[in-house]
């Protein structure tokens, strides 16, 4: 029998990888959602390449951090949620579940302030699209029909290569990029360290790990089997961030250097214009109003879902509305409030899509903290706990995360 090459080995691999391409690509790939690409072009256009060394750092964390996710759902076939319940009590789960609700309820505010935002740009009022979306949503949530246009969403959210394309295009100073991907620079101002946290919540995001554990779980997918979904989750990651650094890369090609702050839709789509010119807008606006429909479908079930998992309420599409009154009651509610606070008059949209993000950093050590002591437990993982260096760069990134967010709280105070 034929021995295979090593070529024919290595093109083996890439088309198994193309195969069971799942959970990790979509994480990876849904924090470029409204939020994300908000949060990328307001850094651009402010501080030019100065946040590529922080989305370095971040990539290394949300491999690390997504492949405990799913490390932990492939050893025990169970949710992040019932794991903290059975490890820690229903004490810390409540907290836990607060803390979680809190971050998701602002990233699903932030997804319908993506879609006013790219409907304000194409000249339809918030006013108008906003309840519509949200009725919809909703009615294909609650029927269990949502999937049905999640592919058509993800081709909308492809548009993001554009940034990619524009990058080349501009061709920027590339020794002055790989330089900034390198070398650390701080500000102290509140700007810059609320623009940190948001850079970090935005790709490193707690219902991004709830949503990895159980997406490897229902998949089945046992430890034994996990080395393709290991490849998955870091090429997901990095193919995510990618996409991330271009987005700055090519807002602060463009933007920052003609001093423009991107602070709403139509100014970030400038960052376009060398790439699409007249057809800039329309090319920002259907990634911007695709990918926040797409992560308004998924968020809401995101935060629903470990909620009720944790207290052992009933839970899932396949029950009626009168087997799982607080599921479909919570997932309601989170879309109610989420399109009545983007329509508050004179909202700043794209500031509102900042905040959310930093808000997810700062909640993002407790849930990293939990996570660590169920990963490094032997009665839960036995043989397949964290290796001592994975530890030690969360335990940094915890650290980093804190001392940004005790700043951005003194900062008033000594300046």
């Amino acid at each position: 029998m034929k021995t295979p090459g090593k070529k024919t080995t290595f093109f083996y691999r890439f088309w198994l990888l193309i195969t069971v391409l799942g959970p990790g690509l979509i994480t990876a790939s849904a924090d470029n959602d409204a939020p994300g690409i908000a949060t990328y072009s307001m850094a651009g256009s402010r501080y030019g390449y100065k946040f590529l060394w922080l989305l370095v750092v971040v990539t290394f964390g949300e491999v690390i951090v997504q492949e405990m996710a799913a490390r932990l759902g492939a050893v025990t076939g169970k949710g992040t949620a019932d794991l903290i319940r059975e490890k820690f009590g229903v004490k810390t789960t409540f907290f836990a579940m607060v803390g979680l609700l809190i971050a998701n309820l602002g990233t699903t505010f932030a997804q319908f302030a993506g879609i006013a935002a790219g409907a304000e740009l194409l000249g339809v009022s918030r006013y108008i699209i906003v309840p519509i979306t949200a009725v919809v949503i909703a009615a294909l949530v609650l029927r269990g029909s949502y999937k049905r246009v999640e592919t058509v969403l993800l081709i909308l959210c492809l548009s993001a290569l554009s940034y990619v394309i524009s990058a080349v295009v501009l061709k920027p100073d590339w020794i002055a990029i790989a330089k900034s991907a390198v070398v650390p620079v701080f500000e102290m101002n509140s700007d810059y360290i609320l623009a940190v946290l948001a850079t970090i919540g935005t790709t490193i995001t707690p219902w991004g790990i709830f949503y990895m554990q159980a997406s490897v779980v229902d998949k089945g997918v046992s430890i034994d089997k996990y080395d393709l979904t290991r490849m998955d989750v870091i090429f997901g990651a990095v193919w995510g961030n990618v996409i991330s650094a271009f987005i700055i890369i090519t807002t602060g090609a463009t933007l920052f250097k003609q001093g423009i702050f991107v602070e709403e839709a139509e100014q970030a789509a400038m960052a376009l214009a060398p790439l699409a010119g007249n057809w800039a807008k329309l090319l920002f606006t259907t990634g911007l109003i695709g990918a926040s429909i797409l992560a308004a479908l998924v968020l809401p079930l995101s935060t629903v879902y470990p909620i009720t998992e944790a207290f052992g309420w009933e839970r899932g599409l396949n029950h009626s509305r009168k087997e799982a009154p607080i599921f479909y009651g919570l997932f309601i509610t989170v879309i109610l409030i989420s399109a009545i606070v983007v329509l508050i008059p004179g909202l700043p949209l794209f500031r509102l899509m900042w905040i959310s993000q930093s808000v997810n950093a700062i909640l993002l050590p407790v849930l990293l903290i939990l996570l660590l002591k169920l990963v490094n437990d032997k009665n839960i993982m036995s043989n397949y706990v964290n290796k001592k260096w994975q530890n030690y760069f969360l335990y940094g990134l915890i650290a980093l995360i804190s001392a940004t967010t005790v700043m951005f709280m003194l900062q008033p105070f000594i300046t």
